[in-house]
């Protein structure tokens, strides 16, 4: 935890994860370093865009802020727990910035330990933290991408709509078609299919 007054000569970094409540995929993280002169009105929760303005606004971002995104794939849900593993990706996204932050303000009330000297947790940050918010949006987008990708590997589950989550065409999709390597079986809604199949 930190305690200290950010200015201008102090790196800051935001982070947010995508896809922790999926039934499938990896949970993706992203940190963002914004340039001091960034101003976008659609810098606010990814969930509160419409796809298309994230996809235009990850472009921006690609232009005009620092970028690093983690990635914790299933086999890593399954063994450490979907927290633990989002931490994990948090560790990985910070790590791959080009220039390390002094202070990294994590979306949410816990922080990876390997970060603890100069990350301090903001719940709802992503709603009202500009650089959170810019985080959220290129975690969301990314883990997307990454989703309608991996739909084409698995057709049947909507992937490339529903990202994974646990809508009722991708539940019908999963009587009819059954598992893949993709779903989190440790996850209570695809233990009780497996648990049905037994």
């Amino acid at each position: 935890m930190i305690d200290v007054d950010i200015n201008d000569d102090i790196l800051v970094a935001g982070i947010d994860e995508a896809g922790r409540g999926s039934w499938a995929g990896p949970v993706v993280s992203a940190a963002v370093i914004l340039n001091a002169d960034i101003k976008l009105a659609s810098l606010k929760d990814s969930k509160k865009l419409t796809s298309k303005k994230r996809e235009e606004t990850f472009g921006y971002l690609k232009t005009r802020a620092l970028l690093g995104v983690g990635f914790a794939s299933v086999k890593e849900i399954e063994e450490l727990n979907i927290l633990q593993a989002t931490l994990l990706s948090m560790q990985r996204a910070v790590f791959s910035l080009p220039v390390q932050p002094q202070i990294i303000m994590v979306d949410g009330c816990v922080v990876p330990k390997k970060l603890q000297d100069r990350a301090m947790p903001i719940v709802k940050g992503d709603q009202f933290v500009p650089v959170i918010s810019a985080a959220s949006i290129v975690a969301k987008v990314v883990r997307d991408n990454h989703m309608a990708l991996l739909n084409k590997k698995y057709p049947g589950y909507y992937w490339d709509k529903n990202s994974g989550y646990g809508v009722k065409a991708h539940f019908l999709a999963l009587k009819t078609l059954g598992l893949t390597p993709s779903h989190r079986r440790s996850f209570k809604p695809i233990h009780n299919i497996l648990y049905e199949e037994n």
